[in-house]
C-alpha cells in the first residue's frame, strides 16, 4: 500500500505524474486512481457512518493538548502519561480517578502500605494497626479498615496523629475510612459520630446492671462489678463485661486494679463507686472516693476520664475491710451480717440523734429493727427521719414503732426503714426514759436501677 503504516503518509504510485503533452499511459493511472478510492475507503468518515476496523491511534499528547480532544475545548480529552498509563485532562487539568479496590482479611497487627491505596481490610480479631509515614503514603492515599472479631488500635508512625490524635481504637463491629494528607491522618467522621451519638442525642439518669458484690476471692479488699451500663445527663459509658477493682491501692486503668482516687483505705469509712468513661476508646473504668458527689472527688489520677456517674457504695469496718453485702434490685443494701448499731443503750423522752452504719455524706434509707425496754408500763418510742424535726412519742403525740411496753421491764419490738440525714443519724425519743437495741439490716442508696 502506497501509505505507510506506521507513519499514515501517502504516496501515490510511481510513473503517475504526467507530463505536458505526454500521452497518458492507462495501467499506471488506473493504478492511482484505485489506490486513492482504496485509501477514501479506508479513511474514518466524519459523518460516523462507518467504524474503525482496526486500532484507531493517536498522537500522546499532554495534560494541556491531549492527544485525543474536542474542537470547542481542545484542553479537556486524554493523553498518554509516563510509564504507560492513560490521562484524562479537563480544561488542562488532570482528573484522578480510583484504582479498584482491594479486600483482604487480617488475623494480627499489619502495618499499611503505600499499596494498600483504595484497600479494605478487615480484621478478624483484635489487632495493632501501624500506618506507615503519612508523606511515604503521600497525599489522598485512603484505605477501610473493618474491626470484625476484636477492637482495633489505629497507631500512625511516630508523632503523626489520626484525626488529632495518636491513636484511634475502633471499637469491635464497626468500620473507619482513613484519608492520608501527606502529613497527617483523617477520618470521615461517620465512627466517632456514632461513638458520640449516645452522649449527643440522648439525656437521663440510669444505671442499668453494674450490680457490686464482694468479690470471691478477695471479698475484704476487692469489688466485682456485673457488666451493664449507666448514664448521667449527656454522658454515658457501658461495660461488656464484668470488671473488679478493690480499695487497696489508688487508681490506675482496668480490672482488678487500685480504684481510690487518693490516699489510702481507712477504717469505718464510705467508698462511693463512680463510673468512668475513657476518652480514647470510651472504654470504662471506676474509681472510689469518699465525696458523695463528683465535684469532690480527687481527680488527679483521672487525666483523660470523664466521670459519668456514681454507680453504688461500700463499706469498711474497724479493720479497713470491705462490709460483706448483697445488692438487690432497686439500690437495697443488705449486710451479710446485721449490724448492732445500739445495744443497751439509753433513751429518753428528750430527742437525740442516733449514727448508724450506713454511707456517710449521702442521705439513705435504713433497714432497722429495734427493741425497746423501760420501768413504765405504757410507753413507746418512735425512731424517725430527721427532715422531721423533734418529734414526741406518744398516742397524744406523733406516736411511735416499737410498740407500747404494757408490763414495766417488758421489751417491745419494730421495724422500719427511715431516712437518714448526711451524717449517718436518725432521731430517737421515747416516751419513758429507758433502753434500746438497734440492728441495721442495710440501707437504700438511690443510684437509679430500676431492677
Amino acid at each position: 500500500m502506497p501509505r505507510n503504516p506506521s507513519t499514515g503518509i501517502y504516496s501515490k504510485p510511481a510513473g503517475t505524474t504526467p507530463s505536458v503533452g505526454q500521452v497518458i499511459d492507462p495501467a499506471p493511472w488506473n493504478a492511482l486512481t484505485t489506490d486513492l478510492g482504496n485509501e477514501i475507503t479506508n479513511s474514518l468518515p466524519r459523518d460516523g457512518s462507518a467504524p474503525m476496523t482496526a486500532p484507531l491511534k493517536a498522537a500522546s499528547g499532554t495534560v494541556s493538548a491531549p492527544g485525543i480532544g474536542f474542537a470547542t475545548n481542545p484542553q479537556t480529552g486524554l493523553y498518554l502519561k509516563g510509564g504507560g498509563l492513560l490521562g484524562f485532562t479537563q480544561n488542562g487539568v488532570d482528573v484522578g480517578f480510583d484504582k479498584a479496590s482491594v479486600y483482604a482479611a487480617k488475623s494480627g497487627d499489619y502495618t499499611a502500605v503505600a499499596s494498600d491505596d483504595n484497600a479494605v481490610h478487615r480484621f478478624t480479631q483484635a489487632a495493632m494497626l501501624t500506618l506507615s509515614a503519612a508523606a511515604t503514603l503521600g497525599a489522598n492515599w485512603h484505605y477501610c479498615v473493618i474491626a470484625d472479631g476484636g477492637d482495633v488500635t489505629i497507631d500512625p508512625t511516630g508523632s503523626e496523629t489520626i484525626d488529632g490524635a495518636a491513636t484511634l481504637v475502633l471499637k469491635n463491629g464497626h468500620s473507619v475510612n482513613i484519608i492520608c494528607s501527606g502529613a497527617a491522618f483523617f477520618t470521615d467522621k461517620v465512627y466517632s459520630r456514632i461513638q458520640s451519638k449516645a452522649d449527643s442525642s440522648a439525656v437521663g439518669d440510669f444505671v442499668v446492671g453494674l450490680i457490686l458484690s464482694n468479690n470471691g476471692s478477695s471479698p475484704n479488699t476487692h469489688i466485682d462489678f456485673t457488666s451493664g451500663s449507666a448514664r448521667s445527663g449527656a454522658s454515658f459509658v457501658s461495660s461488656a463485661a464484668s470488671f473488679t477493682k478493690r480499695v487497696t491501692g489508688t487508681f490506675a486503668a482496668g480490672t482488678g486494679a487500685g480504684g481510690l482516687d487518693a490516699g489510702a483505705v481507712a477504717a469505718n469509712a464510705t467508698y462511693f463507686a463512680y463510673a468512668l468513661r475513657k476518652d480514647a476508646d470510651l472504654s470504662f473504668d471506676v474509681v472510689f472516693s469518699t465525696s458523695p458527689i463528683i465535684g469532690g472527688i480527687t481527680t488527679t489520677l483521672l487525666t483523660g476520664y470523664t466521670i459519668v456517674k456514681c454507680i453504688g457504695v461500700v463499706l469498711t469496718d474497724g479493720s479497713s475491710n470491705i462490709r460483706p453485702f448483697v445488692l438487690y434490685p432497686r439500690d437495697e443494701y443488705t449486710f451479710v451480717t446485721p449490724v448492732k448499731d445500739a445495744a443497751n443503750a439509753a433513751i429518753s423522752t428528750t430527742s437525740t440523734f442516733l449514727a448508724l452504719t450506713v454511707p456517710n455524706g449521702a442521705r439513705v434509707k435504713a433497714k432497722l429493727r429495734f427493741q425497746y425496754t423501760s420501768s413504765a408500763t405504757t410507753a413507746a418510742a418512735l425512731f424517725s427521719d430527721p427532715s422531721q424535726g423533734i418529734l414526741a412519742a406518744s398516742i397524744g403525740n406523733d406516736g411511735g414503732n416499737v410498740g407500747s411496753v404494757q408490763v414495766a421491764g417488758n421489751y417491745a419490738i419494730g421495724s422500719a426503714d427511715i431516712w437518714t440525714n448526711t451524717n449517718k443519724q436518725i432521731r430517737q425519743v421515747a416516751g419513758a426514759a429507758g433502753n434500746i437495741w438497734m440492728w441495721t439490716d442495710g440501707f437504700y442508696f438511690p443510684c437509679g436501677r430500676a431492677a
